[in-house]
């Protein structure tokens, strides 16, 4: 089964992140392709350059800036593919991101 691992935290220690910290993920990602379960995955830029788009009405309201005022952001996330999620948990539980959301991915037959 797929599961997406949504890292959230604040972006200010994203962006002074030291070599050690981007080490981590890197053997992170290693540890999830040993196990054959690395899918993929990504580092989302910063919420400020985000678009958030409100339809209804007939109408579409922009605004420039993320969804939801809050210190901890969506910064990246890395998509697996667990057995359970129990072992989902596990790989949550070896990322270096102090919260990750697991979330199972919907996989549509047909």
């Amino acid at each position: 089964m797929k599961y997406a691992l949504l890292l959230y935290g604040d972006e200010k220690i994203w962006a002074s992140a030291t070599e050690e910290q981007v080490e981590a993920h890197v053997r992170f990602t290693e540890m999830l392709t040993g196990r054959g379960a690395y899918l993929g995955g990504e580092e989302l830029d910063f919420s400020s350059t985000a678009v958030t788009l409100r339809k209804g009405s007939g109408e579409t309201l922009r605004t420039d800036g993320p969804y939801a005022e809050t210190v901890e952001h969506l910064g990246g996330f890395y998509l697996v593919e667990a057995k359970d999620l129990d072992e989902a948990i596990e790989f949550a539980t070896a990322c270096p991101e102090e919260i990750v959301e697991i979330r199972p991915v919907v996989e549509y037959q047909g």
